[in-house]
């Protein structure tokens, strides 16, 4: 609709400067009689009214504009996150509840479904053709992609950037489900834990609770709560805590240091993958509306 208003008023000021274009070629054509005096008069009503106009309207567009940005970054409270992981050469997805596929994404129909994606090598790229959507799958960091598709059906997924030897293999199906139909599937893959279960097992295992969990001596900011909440920086500044501060915050703990405490987490890059990373944002979040 945007893009369409967008058109509508640049053909709408085309057409006025062609209608006035021709009328003046027409109208003081060489063997025209027309009146060519008064050439330093000015009609000041005229121009503070197309200057007005054209002010008012533009002003419109732009917060049109501005309204949809901010929608952009508003999440649906029906919103459903799925994990996807790239790799050479396939796609590894992850849903919350512990089910996962390779090289395919299973999602309901008429829902906004926010992709977190990250590689586990090289950049790839996430194409949907069908659904006119492409970004970037950069190691390292966090992309979130929006999502949602308005008919049932099966749509092909390729990687569009260059990735490799077997790059032209790298392809997938979404498969668009009715709301019962995934459901009933999502039944049918349920694992024995889900995503947070098995990132709280890990959370253990690797030692972080020994440092934020209850009881601890260790002067570690809580996670209970954190998620989603703003996090005060000891530079003063102030980030929100979502899946990508919470990734940097394991993989580099003294890139976003939490005022009042000292930088010494130890840094667990290279000592977990991208599936374990996933399953441990996924713990934190789940315990991040228990703030005590």
């Amino acid at each position: 609709m945007l893009f369409a208003g967008l058109l509508f008023a640049s053909a709408l000021v085309l057409g006025l400067l062609f209608f006035l274009l021709i009328l003046f070629c027409v109208r003081y054509r060489a063997s025209s009689s027309a009146d060519r005096g008064h050439r330093v008069r000015k009609s000041w009503h005229w121009e503070v009214s197309w200057t007005a106009a054209s002010f008012v309207i533009f002003l419109m567009l732009f917060v049109w504009g501005a309204d949809i940005y901010f929608q952009i970054y508003r999440t649906p409270p029906d919103e459903l996150s799925v994990f996807v992981v790239a790799k050479q050469w396939m796609w590894k997805v992850q849903h919350t509840g512990g089910q996962s596929e390779i090289n395919t994404l299973h999602i309901p129909v008429n829902r906004p479904i926010r992709l977190v994606m990250a590689s586990q090598d090289v950049i790839h790229s996430f194409f949907i053709p069908a659904l006119r959507l492409k970004h970037d799958v950069v190691p390292g960091r966090y992309q979130d992609l929006e999502i949602m598709a308005e008919r049932p059906g099966h749509y092909h997924l390729f990687c569009a950037e260059y990735c490799g030897t077997e790059h032209s293999g790298m392809t997938g199906e979404i498969v668009v489900m009715e709301a019962a139909d995934y459901a009933a599937w999502l039944a049918q893959q349920a694992p024995s834990a889900s995503l947070a279960q098995e990132g709280g097992a890990l959370f253990s295992q690797l030692g972080c609770s020994g440092c934020h969990g209850t009881g601890s001596k260790v002067h570690a900011p809580p996670l209970e709560g954190v998620y989603g909440n703003p996090v005060p920086l000891s530079d003063g500044s102030v980030v929100t805590a979502d899946d990508k501060y919470i990734r940097d915050s394991i993989l580099l703990p003294r890139s976003q240091i939490a005022a009042g405490y000292e930088p010494l987490m130890p840094s667990f890059e290279g000592k977990v993958s991208e599936d374990q990373l996933l399953r441990l944002v996924a713990y934190i979040k789940s315990i991040g509306g228990h703030r005590s």
